[in-house]
């Protein structure tokens, strides 16, 4: 199963995700956490930010867990996923396909802001910046919506939610 977390930067998908992958971890070998960023930082941030760029990692990111899937590896993975035609692609190709939103408010990860990049959009210092001069659509079809006021609860509390909702996976013997 393919576990996809959207939302804007700064919602918590990367924490909460780094959690969910632990604790199913536990009972399921066969499972890898992939991150946005981090895969950025592994295709050396080839693509770029802007909207064709984000369009290709988008693209990257959906063959790569494709791949992984087709093996029967299991992927928690977190992103901020703003192209409707790559989550409704995720639901065709993969086995299994889990969507978890993460609703988050623009006005709450700006003032969250753990990379500074919504303060440095708004000072004029970065573009391409999703919810600022890139528009962010909410994903269509989100298997498990997480709204204020449960996606401002503590991390732990919002992973078990999560959990909670999860169909089983297949664990590797």
């Amino acid at each position: 199963m393919i576990i996809w977390l959207i939302g804007l930067s700064g919602a918590g998908k990367s924490t909460v995700g780094r959690i969910v992958a632990e604790r199913l971890r536990q009972n399921c070998r066969n499972l890898v956490y992939l991150d946005g960023d981090d895969l950025r930082e592994v295709w050396g941030d080839s693509p770029g930010h802007t909207i064709e760029g984000r369009a290709l990692n988008a693209q990257r990111i959906s063959h790569l867990c494709h791949l992984l899937d087709s093996q029967g590896i299991h992927a928690v993975t977190a992103i901020l996923s703003i192209f409707p035609e790559w989550q409704a692609w995720n639901r065709a190709y993969f086995s299994r396909y889990f969507e978890i939103y993460f609703d988050v408010p623009l006005e709450t990860v700006e003032a969250r802001d753990p990379k500074g990049i919504y303060a440095a959009a708004r000072a004029g210092r970065e573009k391409n910046v999703v919810g600022i001069d890139i528009p962010f659509t909410p994903p269509l079809n989100a298997d498990l919506i997480l709204q204020p006021p449960e996606v401002l609860e503590p991390v732990d509390a919002i992973a078990n939610r999560i959990l909670d909702a999860l169909p089983s996976l297949e664990m590797a013997e």
